[in-house]
């Protein structure tokens, strides 16, 4: 069995390397929250939750100009490695064009909001 982030940013960088519209991720509340995420800072476009016995999420690609909005992804904290930060040791990504995904005891938010509220946690990864 695959790590679930792991296999959830594989299937939407594959899907954007063949030029689909949209990519279907099997359910769980993290995954879920994490393509909120991407919603809410337009790396992704709309997000559904679909299906009643087997749930799913489907997600819109965004493109410009035939050009994925998101450009590179990379998991960060893996099972094997889980990696732990403070408040004051999240970075910034790419200068700030791109984002961290923390892990928090307040839920999971951007590397940036979690500066803001002076909470660490595990760094699930990153996207530019």
């Amino acid at each position: 069995m695959t790590h679930p982030i792991t296999d959830m940013i594989n299937r939407i960088r594959n899907a954007q390397a063949v030029g689909k519209t949209e990519v279907s991720i099997p359910f769980s509340n993290l995954k879920f929250n994490i393509a909120q995420i991407l919603e809410k800072n337009n790396f992704i476009g709309k997000i559904e939750k679909k299906g009643r016995k087997i749930k799913t999420i489907e997600i819109a690609l965004k493109y410009q100009d035939k050009i994925p909005a998101i450009s590179g992804i990379k998991v960060v904290s893996r099972p094997g490695q889980r990696i732990y930060l403070s408040s004051g040791e999240i970075k910034s990504v790419r200068g700030g064009y791109g984002i961290a995904i923390i892990s928090t005891s307040k839920g999971l938010m951007t590397g940036k909001e979690a500066r803001k509220q002076k909470l660490g946690g595990e760094i699930l990864c990153q996207v530019w």
